[in-house]
């Protein structure tokens, strides 16, 4: 039987990201964000580090250059993806 790959990080929406969910109402934007939330659940470090504050956790920021949309998230020590914020590049 085939061993079973990684398992995709959960993702979670800080309350400004859930804000920006209920404003989109284009099918694009839905399926922009939704590729990018993929790349990012199947690797959670593929994102840049953003510098700037250490205290919490690391800050990174990912940008899907198909889908012209860019995700600010961290991980949590548990692998889940909190996502930020999304820009559309």
């Amino acid at each position: 039987m085939p061993g079973h790959g990684r398992r995709r990080a959960r993702i979670a929406f800080s309350d400004a990201a859930a804000k920006q969910l209920e404003s989109i109402t284009r099918e694009a934007e839905i399926h922009a964000l939704d590729r990018a939330l993929v790349v990012i659940s199947v690797d959670p470090g593929i994102g840049e580090p953003i510098p700037g504050d250490t205290t919490g956790p690391q800050l990174r920021q990912y940008t899907d250059e198909v889908e012209a949309v860019r995700v600010l998230y961290f991980v949590t020590a548990l692998r889940t993806v909190v996502v930020v914020a999304y820009i559309e590049v």
